[in-house]
């Protein structure tokens, strides 16, 4: 099952080839990886999300923990958090075929930002799987190319995560 840990970490130099070289030495795949600066700019957040069971989700958070740069861990599942992911693709799109590109943009909520003679580029911010859904029913008009974010996620309801 999936897992999303977000962690606090200092935002300087190195602190990222550190995180992933842990990840490296103790065989940890990760799936995603995404990393911002928060309201403070001395501290950045990263989201990381692994194919994982509940123990090695546990593992990777204790050895979070021992890094010097890590502020705070918080590993979380999937229904305590609101996910999104962006991706930009581009299909093959000749005059018969916009119609129905168009038509299936609209439905899944995404928006087309770019238009030449022989392609449309289409955006889309929403779920992991709803932007794997778009991506899988644009296959049958020639991807030409695909570019995503890795997943951020912000915890539901009043509480903050850290």
């Amino acid at each position: 099952m999936k897992k999303t840990i977000s962690v606090l970490v200092e935002n300087h130099a190195g602190v990222l080839s550190r995180i992933a070289g842990l990840f490296s030495r103790r065989g940890f795949n990760i799936d995603s990886l995404a990393v911002g600066v928060t309201d403070d700019k001395t501290v950045s957040r990263m989201t990381i999300v692994a194919e994982c069971d509940d123990y090695l989700a546990e593992q990777m958070e204790k050895q979070l923990n021992k890094l010097i740069d890590v502020i705070k861990v918080r590993g979380a599942n999937s229904d305590e958090l609101i996910s999104r992911e962006m991706m930009l693709i581009k299909v093959t799109a000749t005059n018969s075929l916009r119609g129905e590109i168009t038509d299936i943009v609209k439905i899944m909520g995404a928006k087309i930002v770019d238009i030449s003679k022989n392609t449309l580029t289409i955006e889309m911010c929403d779920s992991p799987d709803r932007v794997d859904l778009l991506e899988d029913l644009m296959r049958p008009y020639k991807i030409k190319e695909v570019v995503r974010t890795g997943t951020i996620a912000i915890q539901k309801g009043g509480e903050s995560a850290f």
